[in-house]
Parts: structure tokens; sequence; C-alpha cells
């Protein structure tokens, strides 16, 4: 049965087909995460980096579920915030999770900054980290700030140059391993410094960063064709096709290098290219990686500074970051605010703890999102949607109940203080509303 409504009740086009959405979802999951973490896992799990990859496809995919289930029976929902918000009808939990959502972003852009000062950056500039960190945030909002059209049209092209990148990997491995090269036993080795479960479990939490991302696609759901048959095919799709790269950059890593040259790399793929000795210049993948983590940050600023935007125009945060530039029409003092935010959070620690900072965040989201689909089990729809088994959603909260556990303290520490000013955000902004309420005259007849 089709949903006959969709077309006839929103006032976007519905002008996304399923390959379109594919790409879309594909575009956001593979990304810079993997040119940067690959390394950090590896010094975790050891050389079975394959194995966490997997794990971390599994657990997403479990989440992903309750996406597809809520997206097709609400097309014109928009995002984790509204979920919640139909499903618990408290305000306050509402705006936190879309805060999540925003403070995971500008946290993610601030890890990226980092990762593309480090060697990937050498062959061209060697430079302390944390100024060129700083003066990248400030380029990539110039771009932010120069207009979406023209950062979406940048995004096509890295987009297709990272994938590149990784292709390029997996095929000089290869060609490595096809010439007797390369140590093929080493994927099946684990961290001797720990048991195989524990390592697994550590390296599945960086692994997982590598996979979020596809939780954005909800927000073009009304946007989508037949959105109760696309949408589903398009997301398991996109997180099949990305999982099964990364679990082949995986493998191909753990051949070219020892973990621990892995771990102490800060461009562990430019490392792999190097030891298949294939001659590839560093400067030639040094400039797909860099490109690769820069988009990355451009969409993650993107993403944060409209999400701020949109919250400030539906007065869940001040109402100053809905201003916009004159002719531009971008949101510039919300681009201001994310930018400086990323920027104050590259002080407060490495790649690995950002990126488990954001993992963190985004938990907190698709708890909400997992348990969203269970409160509106009994609310029912006219039109055809996707509907997972009544156990996925559980095993979802299950899932990431597991990854939280596998925090440290610093990073609860990070993540609470964000959750903190988002809070003080929320009571300063209906108090001032309320005063503002209060303080206007009454009119006489």
């Amino acid at each position: 049965m089709e949903p006959p409504t969709q077309a006839q009740e929103s006032k976007l086009k519905q002008a996304i087909t399923g390959p379109l959405l594919y790409l879309f979802i594909l575009g956001d999951v593979l990304g810079a995460g993997i040119y940067a973490l690959v390394g950090k896992v590896a010094g975790e799990v050891g050389g079975a980096i394959w194995v966490p990859l997997l794990f971390a496809l599994l657990l997403a995919m479990l989440t992903a579920a309750s996406y597809a289930e809520l997206v097709t029976k609400y097309p014109k929902a928009g995002g984790a915030a509204v979920f919640a918000e139909r499903a618990f009808k408290l305000p306050l939990v509402s705006f936190l999770v879309g805060f999540c959502m925003l403070a995971a972003g500008v946290t993610s852009a601030a890890g990226l900054s980092l990762a593309f000062t480090g060697d990937y950056l050498k062959p061209f500039l060697d430079v302390p980290a944390v100024p060129a960190a700083l003066a990248f945030l400030f380029l990539v909002a110039l771009l932010n700030a120069r207009g979406v059209k023209e950062s979406v049209r940048a995004n096509v092209v890295m987009t297709v140059i990272e994938v590149s990148g990784l292709v390029l990997v997996i095929v000089l491995v290869g060609l490595m391993v096809g010439r007797g090269a390369g140590a093929v036993s080493r994927v099946i080795e684990f961290n001797p410094e720990v048991s195989p479960a524990v390592g697994i479990l550590a390296a599945s939490l960086l692994a997982y960063y590598s996979f979020v991302g596809f939780e954005t696609s909800a927000n073009v759901a009304e946007e989508v064709r037949n959105v109760h048959r696309v949408y589903p095919k398009a997301l398991f799709g996109a997180l099949l096709t990305a999982g099964g790269i990364y679990v082949l950059i995986g493998l191909a890593s753990s051949i070219a290098l020892s973990p621990q040259e892995l771990n102490e790399s800060t461009g562990p793929l430019l490392q792999v290219v190097q030891a298949t000795g294939f001659g590839v210049p560093d400067w030639l993948f040094g400039l797909v990686a860099l490109v690769a983590v820069a988009n990355g940050a451009l969409l993650t600023m993107i993403m944060a500074s409209r999400l701020a935007f949109g919250m400030a125009e539906q007065s869940l945060l001040p109402r100053v970051l809905g201003q916009v530039l004159p002719k531009r029409r971008t949101p510039w003092v919300a681009i201001l605010l994310t930018t400086i935010a990323a920027m104050a959070l590259t002080l407060t620690g490495d790649l690995q703890s950002l990126a488990e900072t954001v993992v963190l965040l985004l938990l907190f989201v698709f708890i909400s999102t997992n348990a969203a689909v269970l409160v509106l089990r009994k609310d029912t729809v006219k039109h055809e949607h996707f509907r997972s088994p009544t156990v996925v959603p559980y095993l979802a909260l299950a899932s990431c109940g597991l990854l939280l556990f596998q925090q440290g303290p610093d990073i609860w520490l990070r993540a609470a203080v964000l959750l903190i000013i988002g809070f003080v955000l929320y009571v300063l902004v209906k108090w001032t509303s309320r005063k503002k309420s209060t303080k206007r005259p009454l009119r006489h007849s």
C-alpha cells in the first residue's frame, strides 16, 4: 500500500531517489574516521583490526533498524529530537537530544582538526598541531559561511577523492601480498596485554566512530520518493558497503604494518601506503587523506551550525544564533560560535579522546531513538512502513549500554560539561522568554 499523502502533505519536493539516498548516506558514513583512527584501533586490539570494525558495524545496524522504522513511519519527523518529542512529550529531553547532536558535531570537528595536522600534513608543512588545527577550523568556517551551495559542491569532489584513497590502500596491499610481502598471519593476532574480549570492546568504541553519520539521513526523509520502500534499503546498503570497505582496510593495514607501528602514527594509512613499496609519493596520498579529513570536518560543521540555527529559530537556543549574512544568507553567528567551541575543544584532548566523546554523546541520542521505537509501537499509521523485530530495539539499547561502560572518566567529564552548558542555555532561554512575556503590556479593547 502506497503512502498516499506524503507528496500532498509535504511542502518539499520528493526529489531524492533510492540511489541518491544510498550515496548520501554512504558519503556521510565513509569518511575521515578510518583515515585517522585505524592506528588507534590497532593499538587496542592488536593485528585483528577487522574484528572490532565488523563488531561495530553490527552494533550500528541495530540502531539503524530503529531509524529505519521511525523514518518510514514518520517521514516528516526530521530527526532524533522530534522522535523523542513525539515519544516522551518532555521538551527538556527533546532539547538535550538535539543538543547532543550539536555537541557531537562540534567535538567531531575538533578531533578531525587534530587529525588534519598530523603526519598527513607533514609532507607539505611541519608545524605545531594545535595552532595548525585552529587555523584549519578557521578556514572551514570561511567555506561554511560562504554558502551551503559551494560547500555541497566541494563535498561531492572530496567524497570521490576520499573513497579513491581507501580503494588505493586496498589495491596496493593486495599487490603487496601477491608478490609475497606483508604478514598475513597478523590479521588473527590479538593484543597480548589484554584478553581478546577486552581488546575487541575497547577497539569497537573507536571503530563505532567510523560508522556514525547515518543518523543525519533522517533529516531528508521528507524529500525521499517512496520513503517507506527506499529508505531501509539505502540505509542498510550504505552501512554494509562502508563496513565491507572498512574491514578490507583493517586487513590491509594489519598485513602491511605491525599494530605498534600503526598506533604510533598520526597518519596510519600513509604509513601503510609507504610500506607497500610501490613508490606512491607521500605528498599525493597525504593530500588525499587531508581532503578526506577536511571533508569530514566541513560536513560536521555545516550540520552543527545549521542545527544551532534551527534550534535558535525554535527558541531553544539564544535568538542571536538565528542571524544570517545579508547576501550569503548563511547563519554567521551560529558558524562563529560553533567554530569557537570546536577550537576550545581541541585544547581539551587528543583525537582518540575526542572521538570517544563523540560516540558517548551520540549514544545518548541512539538510546533515545531506540526507546522511542518501543514507546511508539502503540501508535499506528495508515501507510506501510519498515518494522524491525521487537527484539532488535532491545538489542540496540543493550549495545548502547555496552559501549557506554567502555568510556573512561575523562570522556564522561567532557560530555557532562557539554551537557551542563546545554542545560544552562535551555534554562536561560526559557527564563528570558518567560520574562519577556510577563512584561508585555495588556491590550485594552
